[in-house]
């Protein structure tokens, strides 16, 4: 797979309508919710997509080079994919918890403190669990702890 095309199929691009909301909705509507869970499914199908291509593409460039650093080459390439792969997977996970948070009316509020997340920072990271403060305050301590 020519690099150019490899970066353009590495980049997963989730396109949505910003949600506008109704004079005095409440949130978290069942509109909402809906706007959401249509965010998430298409961003998991994007990404199965992807493992789908992966799959296609290791199976295609699969070859027994004679030469060793050819063979270094595309083993080196193939554990990059599988590594991004798997971290697409655990994305894939969390995207699925989140779906279930929204079928249980616990979606778009701050595991920490209780209030609501936002709809554009949800819109920016949908799987999101803070709301923008408490996510601040979380990196800053894994700052001062990792120094």
């Amino acid at each position: 797979m020519p690099k150019k095309a490899e970066n353009q199929s590495s980049q997963l691009i989730r396109t949505f309508v910003p949600y506008k909301e109704a004079k005095g909705e409440e949130y978290m509507s069942d509109k909402m919710r809906a706007h959401f869970t249509n965010i998430l499914n298409i961003w998991k199908q994007e990404l199965m997509e992807e493992v789908d291509r992966t799959m296609t593409h290791m199976k295609d460039e699969a070859a027994n080079f004679p030469d060793p650093a050819d063979r270094a080459s595309q083993e080196e390439e193939f554990s990059l994919e599988l590594r991004t792969r798997d971290r697409e997977r655990k994305l894939i996970k969390k995207i699925d918890e989140t779906i279930n948070l929204i079928k249980e009316d616990d979606y778009g509020w701050c595991d920490a403190c209780g209030v609501e997340i936002g709809i554009r920072r949800l819109e920016a990271r949908p799987t999101a669990t803070l709301c923008i403060d408490c996510k601040t305050l979380a990196e800053i301590k894994e700052k001062q702890m990792g120094s």
